[in-house]
């Protein structure tokens, strides 16, 4: 009986010991930023006021943003049967080619005040950084 104790503890140890080296190995340290969001925690050092704040404005724009895209998927699904029911650029195609303009300048418009929204709570010498940070993001390049 202890002896399989004794074994089943060594297995479990030995088990905790494989996932963590084998995390160590094979997955990365920092999961590379992709949002401007991460990239601000990253790159700007900010206090732990400014942390709740973007934190909380982040929250917010989750909430506009899975709508607006919700309705930009919606628009491309009628823009589809458009296209499925008139085969040629008719009349319901290039109105729902308008309504998919429309809800992606509204996604835009939206991230930008939130952009500008995250902007005003940094202070100018972190707002210097954030701006670069934009405009890597906006042109895809290295910072």
């Amino acid at each position: 009986m202890r002896r399989n104790l004794l074994t089943l503890v060594i297995a479990f140890v030995a088990a905790l010991a494989g996932v963590a080296i084998g995390c160590r190995v094979l997955m990365p340290a920092e999961p590379p930023a992709s949002d401007l969001h991460a990239l601000v925690h990253r790159d700007i050092r900010l206090d732990p006021a400014q942390s709740v704040a973007l934190d909380r404005l982040e929250a917010r724009f989750a909430t506009t943003r899975a709508t607006l895209e919700a309705r930009l998927r919606g628009d491309n699904a009628r823009l589809a049967a458009a296209i499925e029911a008139e085969h040629r650029d008719g009349p319901r195609v290039s109105q729902a080619i308008d309504a998919v303009h429309h809800s992606m300048g509204d996604l835009q418009k939206a991230t930008l005040a939130h952009v500008f929204a995250m902007r005003r709570v940094l202070r100018p010498d972190q707002a210097a950084t954030f701006d670069r940070l934009v405009v890597a993001k906006l042109t895809d390049s290295d910072r």
